[in-house]
């Protein structure tokens, strides 16, 4: 099993949700603040700039089979890329084990 991390643009989260229903059974949806290659941007707030070095982000994170992982990773990049910089990224990451809380047993492939 892999665990999928995708930090996007927040105004381009229910786009990729609804793709994303189609092909996982699960996800969880964060609010998260971060900055890559734009190194934050200027805003002007009352006649005075003020530099935003955390800008916001959207993360999901997705539990799923290894032979999802390739169909995730293409609808995420199909339905958040705006051709922009800060567009986000995508973190595959292998899970050794996990648990469910209600029941405490383990999942197993």
């Amino acid at each position: 099993m892999k665990l999928i991390k995708c930090i996007i643009q927040p105004h381009k989260l229910d786009e990729v949700m609804k793709g994303l229903q189609n092909i996982v059974t699960g996800m969880t949806v964060s609010e998260v603040r971060g900055f890559g290659h734009q190194k934050g941007q200027l805003l002007l707030y009352r006649g005075r700039e003020y530099d935003v070095s955390l800008l916001p982000k959207a993360m999901i994170e997705i539990v799923t089979d290894d032979n999802k992982v390739d169909d995730v990773v293409r609808l995420v990049i199909e339905k958040a890329r705006t051709g922009q910089i800060g567009d986000g990224r995508i973190f595959v990451l292998s899970t050794e084990e996990n648990y469910h809380v209600r029941t405490g047993f383990m999942d197993r492939d």
